[in-house]
């Protein structure tokens, strides 16, 4: 039986992996984390050992299966000692029947491939990563764990659109996603404050990708993200929600292919396209140019009205949550958000919130607002010991 796990996330451009120890603690043990990145370009492995400094090393022109062969060959020579026990794969997609950790085979990968349509920009590379740990290590139990298995099972109002309902049937629905690490802050809660995470809590994911969820007992209610992960809030470089009759505009009038509207929605929109300087919010932050100004103005606006939104499904909230990289580094979003709620209760310690500590609130708001580092990997590690039988972790 294997003492230890990797968890791995293949994208389009990098490769992130981690290294876990299996054991009886309700989180399995970080031993290393890294990632090898700029894919198809000029590759870097970056690395660090827990407790260390971070390593870093160029590599050669390599594909997603090569960079896992990089990831894989590093930990067998850094830790040749350890035996692998199973490694736990983030996928984004699991539509209607992969709803839990799955350990993955032929039928599974066929049944991830039907889903191709419904996360081109992703699915491919998860699913890429997947045969290509297979490969490197055929004996070794390889788990799928899915970013829409936490939404799964939500009421039928919270699921369907408005269109007919043999749209429903089908499976065009309101998916939801970065259900791993909102899996990971609802567990968190319990450990943190346990008997508002029981309540009604609201959680921020703000990074390059960014959504909102609310939570009732730990479960999802309701999400900003709804058939792909276009929808809801802008983001780095997607739009978020946008009038259906506009991309009709653009299709008809304006005479764009569907893959210039899909290159205009996913990769030339949101923070980047509103500045025109940059997606990333540090460099928004740090620039005086009006436009980058707007753009953080635009996306802490979207992000007031979405919470308070989703506050009607749970009937109110006791404990809003920032996490991801903007909401655990960004005290001005942070205030943004939270100074304009006020009319909720909310109410800001600042000194807190700028030293990013894990509660914000003062003591004269109704609600606690805290700021949870999120870990989808130990999510994974979790969820892929569960499901290879390594070992029970305690619940």
């Amino acid at each position: 039986m294997g003492d230890h796990v990797v968890t791995l996330n293949a994208g389009s451009s990098s490769v992130k992996f981690a290294l876990f120890t299996v054991g009886a603690a309700v989180w399995p043990r970080l031993v290393a984390a890294g990632k090898v990145e700029g894919i198809g370009a000029t590759p870097r492995f970056r690395v660090r050992v827990a407790g260390d400094e971070a390593s870093e090393t160029q590599l050669g022109l390599l594909d997603q299966k090569g960079a896992i062969a990089e990831i894989l060959a590093w930990i067998e020579r850094a830790y040749p000692d350890i035996a692998i026990g199973a490694i736990g794969h983030r996928v984004v997609h699991g539509g209607l029947r992969l709803t839990a950790p799955t350990v993955v085979d032929d039928p599974t990968l066929a049944a991830l491939r039907e889903l191709i349509p419904l996360a081109p920009l992703h699915q491919p590379y998860n699913i890429a990563g997947l045969e290509a740990a297979r490969q490197a290590f055929p004996h070794v139990p390889q788990v799928a764990c899915f970013d829409t298995a936490f939404h799964h099972g939500r009421a039928f109002v919270d699921e369907a659109y408005a269109l007919p309902y043999s749209y429903y049937e089908r499976g065009l629905r309101r998916f939801g996603f970065h259900g791993l690490s909102y899996e990971y802050i609802a567990r968190r809660m319990r450990e943190i404050d346990p008997i508002r995470a029981e309540g009604g809590a609201i959680v921020a994911h703000l990074g390059n990708g960014a959504s909102l969820c609310a939570m009732k007992g730990g479960r999802s209610v309701a999400t900003s993200m709804g058939f792909s992960t276009l929808d809801g809030l802008a983001m780095g470089t997607r739009c978020g929600q946008i009038d259906p009759g506009l991309l009709l505009y653009l299709l008809q009038s304006e005479g764009m292919s569907a893959d210039e509207l899909s290159r205009l929605l996913y990769d030339d929109s949101g923070l980047l396209g509103l500045s025109g300087l940059s997606s990333d919010m540090r460099a928004l932050e740090a620039s005086n140019a009006p436009r980058a100004g707007a753009a953080i103005d635009y996306f802490i606006h979207h992000i007031k009205m979405g919470i308070a939104a989703l506050a009607a499904t749970i009937g109110g909230f006791d404990a809003l949550v920032f996490t991801a990289g903007i909401g655990e580094r960004s005290a001005r979003v942070r205030a943004g958000v939270v100074d304009g709620l006020d009319w909720l209760g909310l109410k800001l310690d600042n000194e807190a919130n700028m030293r990013d500590a894990g509660k914000i609130s003062d003591a004269m708001s109704r609600a606690p607002v805290f700021v949870t580092p999120t870990n989808e990997e130990a999510m994974i590690a979790r969820h892929t010991i569960e499901a290879a039988g390594l070992e029970r972790v305690v619940t």
